[in-house]
């Protein structure tokens, strides 16, 4: 898997709150590894959408990632709210996230990180255009 990264990406992780630092840099490892797994994706975009790091594939939808300080305790993986992604994490994964809309998942800070679920939807989103006219994207 190729990884093309713009350098103002780094930017936005060194600026982060030192608290949230190792939580979004930890996001960013769960993308980098998804994509590195799936032998479908051929190659990764990391660049910024609204300043935020993103990423995005070839048959995929885009996925973005951020912390705000209007809610210091918590950070978010954004995804397109156009697609079936949110709707689908939340029929599966309902008892394990919580979501704003259907645009993303919300995470805490001081919450365990539920890893398989949370790489199980970075898949989906990473490979959501081969996927969406499944029943429940083929999960």
């Amino acid at each position: 898997m190729q990884l093309v990264s713009s350098p103002r990406v780094k930017e936005v992780f060194i600026a982060y709150p030192i608290h949230i630092k190792s939580k979004m840099l930890y996001l960013r490892e769960l993308v980098l590894e998804v994509a590195e797994e799936e032998s479908r994706i051929e190659s990764l975009e990391e660049t910024l959408k609204w300043g935020e790091p993103s990423y995005l594939t070839k048959h995929g939808s885009t996925i973005r990632m951020d912390w705000k300080a209007k809610s210091p305790n918590q950070y978010a993986l954004y995804f397109q709210c156009s697609s079936s992604l949110v709707s689908t994490f939340k029929t599966i994964y309902r008892n394990e996230f919580t979501f704003e809309g259907n645009r993303a998942i919300v995470l805490k800070i001081d919450d365990e990180l539920p890893e398989l679920e949370l790489k199980h939807c970075i898949l989906l989103a990473l490979t959501y255009h081969k996927r969406k006219h499944l029943p429940l994207l083929g999960a």
